[in-house]
């Protein structure tokens, strides 16, 4: 496959969006980062939504037949299935990329995740079609899966490639954004159903509608997005093996070493990410009674926070260095497992100081944890590189992480989940000691 070919393919969609590129066919690295910002705060929306509806919604919904400990175990393995579908997502959206183009890839990857999202939000409950519903759920996750495996656009390194070489960390941190503005969107929509909603209401309509917002979230994103990626300025990085999608079997083999340690790296803030996010909604609503609106302002609140401090780790990073901030972070969220998810069970300020400190960490961390290791990879290998190792790190470090915490805490206390993101920091430094290592030796 030659990228011409693959290009005219899809000729005609991005013809479409070359219309309404930047003046002279140019585009800054200004608006690339607004196009990633949208795409990921999109696809961190989607994924809030689902989360939220995954502790509050989904064990009496789905699961009623379980104690409510155990069916929010069940929703989070539920949860887990979409980190396990987005491999089978790259490989199915890299033939469709081969065969007609990137507009034709990222649009059907868009639709499938924004299809998805909102079958759930029609999901029939237990009561109505019993078993069929948990298996309805299982299937619209997995399709979620799918989607963000095919989501990658080479926009996160397309913008990584356009930055001044003095702003890399600034740059690198602009498309972990969309996580924190997605929680943003995603909590301040439950907390008005749950506010606005008696208990009975929100459970059997109310938390649809977050759901259905997601279909005019993603058509906006789409446009931002293919703007981009039928630019003369993409395709030339295209054309030039800067970005063109390799085969993904001969990558992982070829690389599998930067797969790896690019794998490992981040496995810090993304524990930490599931830990201020998803958990701890469970916890607090399973074991101290709360009202759910009462946590999700508080969560809010850390969202804001995180923004600010993703913000601070962009300044820091181009000034120390992307793998010093995420050192350094990794070692302070070591220190934070020591003592933290004990607040969790000392009440309002308790919580209160585990969520804000939490998302501080997370910020500095997650604000330069994406492809840290990418700069590793030879041109040729890059762009699927890339894909392969986010998969990877949100499969690791992610995808089990609400499960693995809530388990562990309900069976051994909140000391455990300390030593499991205790594990995940330890994991970070390892790989950023190994790489610095290999880099020595000339290996």
């Amino acid at each position: 496959m030659t990228a011409p070919t693959a290009a005219a393919n899809s000729t005609s969609l991005e013809r479409d969006a070359r219309l309404v590129t930047a003046r002279e066919h140019k585009v800054a690295p200004g608006e690339i980062a607004i196009g990633v910002i949208i795409g990921r705060t999109s696809e961190f929306f989607d994924f809030f939504v689902y989360a939220l509806a995954s502790v509050l919604v989904f064990p009496s919904r789905v699961f009623p037949y379980v104690d409510a400990v155990t069916g929010t175990l069940y929703s989070f393995a539920v949860f887990a299935l979409a980190f396990v579908a987005r491999p089978f997502g790259t490989m199915l959206f890299y033939w469709i990329d081969k065969n007609h183009g990137r507009g034709v890839k990222l649009t059907v990857a868009i639709f499938l995740l924004g299809g998805s999202t909102m079958a759930i939000a029609l999901l029939p409950s237990y009561a109505q079609i019993g078993g069929y519903s948990a298996l309805l759920l299982s299937i619209f996750r997995f399709g979620q899966g799918m989607a963000l495996g095919g989501t990658w656009d080479g926009l996160p390194s397309l913008l990584s490639l356009n930055a001044p070489k003095d702003r890399r960390g600034w740059y690198a941190m602009i498309p972990q954004l969309g996580a924190p503005l997605g929680l943003l969107l995603a909590v301040g929509l439950f907390a008005y159903f749950q506010f606005l909603l008696v208990p009975q209401d929100f459970l059997d309509w109310g938390w649809r509608y977050p759901f259905f917002v997601v279909l005019a979230i993603n058509v906006v994103a789409l446009f931002a997005r293919l703007r981009l990626v039928a630019t003369p300025e993409f395709e030339r990085l295209f054309e030039s093996r800067e970005l063109q999608p390799s085969s993904p079997f001969p990558t992982l083999f070829h690389e599998w070493r930067t797969i790896l340690l690019g794998a490992l790296a981040p496995l810090a803030s993304f524990a930490l990410f599931h830990l201020v996010t998803v958990f701890p909604l469970s916890y607090v609503t399973l074991y101290n009674n709360e009202p759910p609106v009462r946590f999700l302002a508080i969560e809010a609140a850390g969202a804001a926070v995180g923004v600010l401090s993703m913000l601070a780790s962009g300044l820091i990073a181009d000034r120390v260095g992307r793998r010093a901030v995420l050192g350094v972070s990794a070692v302070l969220i070591g220190a934070y497992s020591g003592f933290a998810p004990q607040l969790l069970g000392a009440g309002g300020i308790g919580e209160t100081i585990y969520m804000l400190a939490g998302f501080v960490l997370l910020g500095l961390a997650f604000g330069q944890s994406s492809g840290v290791m990418n700069d590793s990879f030879p041109s040729h290998y890059r762009y699927t590189g890339a894909a392969i190792v986010a998969n990877s790190a949100w499969l690791v470090g992610a995808g089990f992480a609400p499960l693995v915490a809530l388990f562990l805490a309900s069976r051994f206390g909140l000391w455990s989940v300390g030593a499991y993101l205790l594990s995940g920091a330890a994991c970070t430094l390892g790989a950023l000691w190994f790489n610095q290592e290999w880099a020595r030796r000339g290996n």
